[in-house]
């Protein structure tokens, strides 16, 4: 697919940028594109004239077998693989596939990826894609494209002209406002050995706390407390994040409470590729949903728009008849279980600034254009060899219209080793979405309640 003229502008765009100009809002001509040749959140609409169909407001009635208990159905459960990719065929896809994707095939003989019909699920709540329209000529990057102007909530910018908007757009997206989830993460070793390490998750959005004030915090985006409640050594272990707009201005605000020591200290480590919590070493902090935090370390490029192969529609991985010895593999999740459809994503390469510091010297993401979440990512060592490959499994939360990520996975080419995150086939209440929160229950003190609850 060829850019437009604006896509093909982003190296001017981004020198204009590093002089400090705001960009991001587009005409009005241009806005009134959404919700007419584009999707309210800023997809295209049309198909593609084949496995792809036309967007038609997503999956925003669950299924009428659902219970309304967060615990998810699956809404295709008759549907089987139209085929499967493996090494006996890879190359016949790989130009619909990441480097990364193929890398896990070829390195690993079990390693497939089961393909089935395309279903463009993603659906929000009306106000939200409200707010998405207006954004579109009102929200601009700031400050080298380290902070947004006019912005309070939903996608700031639909139709994006540049990488760092895309990666801004998968930073705020919409995530249910306020939603605590239980959830379990696991680091296997090579040969599929491995231990739970369970969280409660709660993330606010400044703007859904029940004593919200603008001109509070303005500068904050939303705030996420993360409280590990087994293995017992770690349970009681607690982080809380002040998630910044502008991280530059502002450095993420971060404490920790250390069970055993009874103390809360500041934690300036959680960011960058800083240690991800009780990875073992298997992720960078803002490994976390993909990516997170202050993109200022690298120079964001907007490749373009392809159709690729991606995580779908996952709901086999939340089942509720499985445990984690079904989905946890040697080497991989057990791909089994996963469903990969053909959809439209954006690529935007991140190349690591001249001067700066981190271990991913380069990063490849591929976002999908009807959610704006990062998908797959490939991640490149200092040498530019491929290192590791993250995938998210997405699925459509429709009781509360909202695409998010069923698991995260991370794999580590190099050691045979992977990190998967966001397992609820075990835990109890997984999801509560809408969930009261005042901002005192995100302050320094708070976290030692949290930790002894």
């Amino acid at each position: 697919m060829k850019l437009n003229k604006k896509l093909l502008a982003s190296g001017i765009l981004a020198a204009s940028l590093v002089a400090g100009q705001a960009w991001g809002a587009v005409s009005e001509g241009e806005a009134a594109k959404l919700g007419d040749s584009l999707t309210p959140i800023g997809a295209e609409k049309a198909g593609n004239g084949g496995a792809i169909p036309a967007w038609d407001g997503g999956l925003a009635t669950p299924p009428a077998n659902y219970k309304g208990d967060g615990i998810y159905v699956n809404p295709f459960p008759d549907e089987k693989p139209k085929f499967v990719i493996d090494q006996s065929n890879v190359s016949e896809y790989a130009d619909k596939l990441s480097p990364g994707q193929v890398a896990m095939i070829k390195q690993y003989p079990d390693y497939k990826m089961p393909v089935y019909e395309t279903h463009r699920t993603a659906a929000y709540p009306q106000n939200i894609m409200d707010e998405t329209v207006k954004n579109a000529t009102q929200a601009e990057l700031i400050k080298n494209g380290n902070g947004l102007a006019n912005y309070q909530d939903a996608t700031p910018f639909p139709i994006p002209q540049t990488g760092l908007e895309v990666i801004w757009n998968h930073i705020t997206r919409y995530r249910g406002g306020s939603v605590q989830r239980n959830i379990g993460q696991a680091t296997p070793t090579a040969n599929g050995m491995y231990s739970i390490v369970k969280f409660q998750d709660e993330i606010t959005y400044r703007k859904y706390l029940t004593d919200y004030e603008p001109s509070k915090d303005p500068n904050v985006l939303f705030y996420f407390k993360q409280a590990i409640t087994a293995p017992a050594r770690l349970a009681g272990n607690v982080l809380l994040v002040h998630e910044t707009l502008d991280q530059v201005a502002e450095p993420r605000r971060a404490w920790v409470y250390n069970a055993g020591q009874r103390r809360v200290r500041r934690a300036p480590q959680v960011a960058y590729d800083g240690p991800g919590t009780a990875s073992d070493g298997m992720r960078t902090s803002d490994n976390l949903d993909m990516f997170n935090g202050a993109p200022d370390r690298y120079n964001w490029e907007l490749v373009g728009k392809k159709e690729m192969y991606i995580p779908y529609n996952s709901y086999k991985l939340v089942d509720r008849s499985l445990s984690y010895d079904d989905i946890i593999k040697p080497g991989h999740i057990n791909q089994e279980l996963t469903r990969y459809e053909l959809h439209r994503v954006w690529h935007v390469r991140a190349t690591l600034k001249e001067g700066e510091r981190h271990i991913y010297a380069q990063r490849d993401f591929y976002f999908d254009e009807d959610s704006w979440q990062a998908t797959v990512i490939d991640h490149y060592d200092g040498r530019g060899e491929l290192w590791r490959v993250a995938e998210a499994h997405s699925m459509q939360f429709y009781d509360v219209n909202l695409p998010w990520y069923a698991v995260e996975t991370l794999y580590d080419l190099l050691s045979g080793r992977y990190l998967v995150l966001g397992l609820t086939n075990e835990e109890t209440n997984p999801y509560q979405f809408g969930v009261d929160r005042q901002s005192r229950d995100y302050t320094p003190a708070a976290l030692r309640r949290a930790g002894t609850r």
